[in-house]
């Protein structure tokens, strides 16, 4: 097995790994199994489209698209098809 040099910071995480100090994201892997089945039936067929955000927005769509671990267009995607499903409710 290869020796691996960790720094100190990567050490001491593996430290507190193997102690067990870091529970699994349950949460967010169900929240990601829940948009990955959504985008799968959302983009059966798709068409595309262009549309202009805020540069504020993109960014924090694809923030929270990678905290799921979905492409970001997936979840646009994803938040569309919620909306016309009468999932979700615009709040103007």
């Amino acid at each position: 097995m290869k020796k691996l040099n960790l720094d100190q910071e990567e050490k001491k995480v593996l430290s507190d790994y193997d102690k067990g100090k870091y529970k699994k994201a349950v949460r967010l892997q169900k929240i990601g199994r829940e948009y990955e089945t959504i985008a799968r039936f959302t983009l059966k067929k798709s068409k595309n489209i262009n549309i202009r955000l805020s540069e504020r927005d993109l960014q924090k769509m694809k923030s929270r698209a990678a905290e799921v671990g979905i492409p970001y267009q997936t979840m646009v995607a994803a938040v569309i098809h919620q909306y016309v499903n009468d999932k979700i409710k615009a709040q103007m």
